[in-house]
């Protein structure tokens, strides 16, 4: 927690400080106005810092109030700075192009100033644009043939949802929209594949009868993600439960005739909240002759599983909700969100998040209900044994 404070403090204010050199390009500012800009940006530095302590103090109108406002700033500081910054690499290709060639390419000049409000315009424009992405929860539809699903058991229809982050910001509307694309496909399991839940549980009991209402055939299954234990685990664990799933928690279980493996995320050991089992051992006790589905929370590889799962169900990343962070999440973890990835025994799927963590927008990165169809064949090694169905989403 040490480490990430002292990255979040350095990398949010050096932020903070370019945006502070562009105003000053772009405005003659007085003492006055340069102080209360400053101590502006200070409070919304420390403001994620505040939430917690104030989600934490139980007062919790002022914790999602400060949430709302310090998170949208991020958001817009953020997009911001990425327009800025890439008019600024052009900016800076074109003089060296020009001092090279010893000429110039244009004389177009645009005012700090113009420059500023096109840039700012632009920010509030696509923050708005993320308000109704993050919105549009899209319905993912894959289907996997395979011999281990038997005639008898015919077709098995598994809902995924992951990364809903349900506190301060997603909450019980959110949640209703969700559940009417869940409704839509009729499953016969919901499968949760971590952060459920967000830093804190504040008065989620709209949110956990919701989801207690909702009542599959085969049942409801969850996982811990990373947030389950910075929310502590034991208050995570309670309110996964009130709200209708059974956790698995390094273990599985066997419904309608598929293994269901769940593991707990690693932040179980770096927080001292326990051990992580062996993910080899869990598989390899599993029933051979079932479909074997495993539910973990990041997108990792382990090499000493394979052959052992048939389908990994995976989130975290989230598709870095907000582009461009997909290229920092790929850099992590290179499978492609949004589509099934051939591993070299059985297949991996690696969802975009159902929610939204920090700023309440996103962008090239839509949320997503995935709903895999399991269905029966006779081949041993089917030639295509996926099939994208459809792709339907929802902005109400």
């Amino acid at each position: 927690m040490t480490s990430f404070l002292f990255v979040y403090l350095s990398v949010y204010s050096l932020a903070h400080s370019y945006l502070l050199r562009k105003i000053r390009a772009a405005f003659l500012l007085d003492r006055k106005a340069r102080i209360g800009i400053v101590l502006f940006m200070a409070v919304m530095i420390a403001a994620p810092i505040m939430v917690r302590l104030t989600e934490r103090a139980g007062i919790e109108q002022g914790a999602r109030l400060l949430a709302y406002t310090s998170f949208s700033w991020m958001g817009l500081l953020f997009l911001f700075i990425t327009l800025a910054g890439t008019v600024d690499v052009v900016r800076f290709l074109i003089l060296t192009a020009e001092k090279a060639q010893k000429r110039k390419f244009t004389q177009a000049r645009v005012s700090p100033r113009q420059l500023f409000a096109i840039q700012a315009m632009l920010a509030i424009a696509v923050y708005g644009y993320g308000m109704f992405e993050a919105a549009d929860i899209r319905l993912e539809h894959i289907q996997i043939a395979s011999p281990k699903i038997t005639e008898r058991t015919g077709r098995t229809c598994i809902a995924q949802i992951s990364d809903m982050h349900l506190g301060l910001i997603v909450r019980e509307g959110r949640l209703k929209r969700v559940f009417a694309r869940i409704e839509e496909a009729k499953p016969d399991i919901l499968v949760s594949t971590g952060d459920l839940v967000d830093g804190q549980l504040n008065h989620l009991t709209k949110e956990a009868g919701l989801l207690a209402a909702l009542q599959p055939p085969l049942g409801k299954i969850a996982i811990t993600g990373n947030h389950e234990f910075y929310a502590g685990l034991p208050d995570a664990l309670d309110f996964t439960e009130k709200s209708g799933f059974t956790m698995l928690r390094n273990q599985g279980v066997v419904v309608g005739g598929i293994n269901v493996v769940g593991v707990d995320d690693p932040a179980v050991k770096s927080l001292g909240k326990g051990r992580a089992d062996s993910e080899h051992d869990i598989l390899l006790a599993q029933p051979k002759e079932n479909f074997t589905l495993l539910l973990k929370h990041r997108p990792d590889i382990d090499s000493d599983s394979l052959g052992l799962f048939d389908l990994q169900l995976s989130g975290h990343t989230h598709k870095g909700q907000i582009f461009p962070f997909n290229l920092f999440t790929w850099f992590f973890y290179p499978q492609r969100s949004g589509q099934l990835t051939r591993l070299n025994s059985g297949l991996l799927y690696l969802s975009r998040g159902t929610g939204t963590w920090g700023p309440p927008i996103r962008l090239l990165a839509p949320p997503e209900v995935t709903i895999i169809d399991l269905v029966h064949t006779d081949e041993l090694f089917p030639a295509e044994c996926t099939e994208r169905i459809d792709r339907k989403s929802d902005s109400r």
